[in-house]
C-alpha cells in the first residue's frame, strides 16, 4: 500500500527511523556495556517488539499488562516498577519479571520474600530530591509531595538486605547534563549505600535520539557509577526509542471561520494526541509555518465536543479544503498508548511504513472496539 492510499486518521511508525533510533541507543549500550530497556508506556506496538529486541536489552513496564506484553512479545529481559503493586499482581509478576522494583520500604517488606524466593531481582526506587525541569511539573517526579521513591529522610538502610539494585526516574525529554546533575545528587544523598549494590537503573526521561543530545556526557555518566562503584548500569527511554519515528496522517473535513480560519479533522487532540495538550506541545505538521510565515493560516481541531479539542494554528501556502490529507510528525510516542474513544471518535488504524517504503496497516478498529470499553 502506498502512504497516499492509507487510511485516515492512521497512527504510521516508520521502520527505517525506528532503527535509525535503535542503532544509536544500542551504540551506547556497544561502548559502555550498559543495558537499555524500552520503556514501553511510551511506545507499545508489539508488532515492532522482534525488531526493537534485536537492538535492545529489553522491556520495562509501568505494571502487569505491560509487563506481560514484555515476555511475551520480547522475550529478552523483563522490569517492571510500580508506585504500588496488588497481591495478585505479586502472584503474576514474580513469573514474567526479572528485575521488580518497589516505590516504598512497606512495599519491600510485602512482597520481597516473594520475589527473592522466585530468583527475582528486587530494586528500590530512590527520590534524589532533585528537580531539574522547567515548566513540567506534572511530569516532575522530584516535584514536592510526589508520590514516587523514597527520600533520605524515609531511608531504611536495615531494610536493604535483598535489595540489589537502586532505581531513580526523575527527567522528562532532558539531556545528559541534567543525568550528571541527578548523579550529583544521588551519590550526595544515596552514595553510601551504592557499593552494596549490583545494579543502578537511570529510568527514562533521555532524549537520547535527539540531534542535540550529548552522548559523550551520557556515557560519561554510566562510565562513572560502572568504575566508580562496581555497578551494573539499565537505562530505560520510551521516547527516544521512537522520538521523531511516527506520524498521524489525517483528512480535512470541513472549514468554517470565527475570527480565524478554522480546518476540522477526522482526528483529535484530546483522543489521538493527548500530549498535545497535557504538555502542552504543538506537534511538527509537514508542509506547513508557523503563524504568519505562510499566507493562508488555519486552527486545526477534531470533531469532539470538547472546546479545547484544537490541535493548534498552522499556515499554508494554499487554502484547505475538505478531503486534503494532513501529515503531523513525532506522532509515535505517547499518542497511541494514551488515545481513547471519548465521544465514540474512532481509533485510528495503525501503519508500518516500510524500508521500501511500502505500507501495511497491521491494525484497525471499529465499533465494537468502542463499545467493549464500555458496560
Amino acid at each position: 500500500m502506498r502512504f497516499e492510499d492509507l487510511p485516515t486518521p492512521c497512527y504510521v511508525v516508520d521502520e527505517g527511523l525506528l532503527i535509525k533510533n535503535l542503532e544509536i541507543l544500542n551504540g551506547v549500550m556497544q561502548r559502555t556495556g550498559c543495558k537499555i530497556v524500552l520503556a514501553q508506556k511510551a511506545f507499545s506496538m508489539s508488532t515492532l517488539y522482534p525488531l526493537i529486541g534485536k537492538y535492545l536489552s529489553g522491556a520495562t513496564a509501568s505494571g502487569l499488562y505491560e509487563a506481560r506484553l514484555g515476555y511475551e512479545e520480547m522475550g529478552k529481559e523483563n522490569h517492571v516498577f510500580s508506585p504500588a503493586y496488588g497481591e495478585n499482581e505479586m502472584d503474576q509478576l514474580v513469573t514474567i519479571c526479572d528485575h521488580i522494583i518497589f516505590n516504598s520500604f512497606s512495599q519491600v517488606e510485602k512482597f520481597k520474600g516473594r520475589v527473592l524466593a522466585a530468583g527475582k531481582k528486587a530494586g528500590l526506587r530512590i527520590n534524589p530530591e532533585c528537580s531539574t525541569q522547567e515548566g513540567h511539573a506534572i511530569y516532575d517526579p522530584c516535584s514536592p509531595g510526589s508520590r514516587f521513591g523514597v527520600t533520605l529522610e524515609h531511608f531504611r538502610p536495615d531494610l536493604l538486605d535483598g535489595i540489589s539494585g537502586l532505581h531513580f526516574h526523575t527527567l522528562c525529554q532532558q539531556n545528559s547534563d541534567d543525568l550528571e546533575t541527578t548523579l550529583d545528587a544521588v551519590e550526595e544523598k544515596f552514595g553510601p549505600w551504592l557499593s552494596q549494590m549490583e545494579w543502578i537503573n537511570f529510568g527514562g526521561g533521555h532524549h537520547i535520539t535527539r540531534e542535540d543530545y550529548d552522548i559523550p556526557r551520557l556515557e560519561k555518566c554510566i562510565k562513572r557509577m560502572q568504575e566508580k562503584y562496581g555497578l551494573e548500569v539499565y537505562l530505560e527511554p520510551g521516547e527516544a526509542v521512537a522520538l521523531n519515528a511516527g506520524y498521524m496522517v489525517t483528512t480535512v473535513l470541513d472549514t468554517t471561520q470565527n475570527g480565524i480560519d478554522i480546518a476540522i479533522l477526522d482526528t483529535s487532540a484530546s483522543c489521538h494526541m493527548p500530549d498535545v495538550l497535557e504538555m502542552p506541545y504543538r506537534p511538527p505538521l509537514f508542509d506547513s509555518g508557523e503563524v504568519g510565515e505562510k499566507p493562508y493560516l488555519y486552527r486545526l481541531g477534531g470533531k469532539t465536543c470538547l472546546t479545547g479539542d484544537v490541535i493548534g494554528d498552522y499556515s499554508f501556502d494554499q487554502p484547505l479544503k475538505s478531503g486534503d490529507r494532513l501529515v503531523f510528525g513525532d506522532m509515535a510516542i505517547y499518542s497511541m498508548v494514551k488515545n481513547t474513544t471519548f465521544n465514540g471518535m474512532p481509533l485510528p488504524a495503525i501503519a508500518i511504513k516500510k524500508q521500501d517504503g511500502d505500507c501495511e496497516v497491521v491494525r484497525e478498529f471499529g465499533y465494537d472496539d468502542f463499545k467493549m470499553r464500555l458496560a
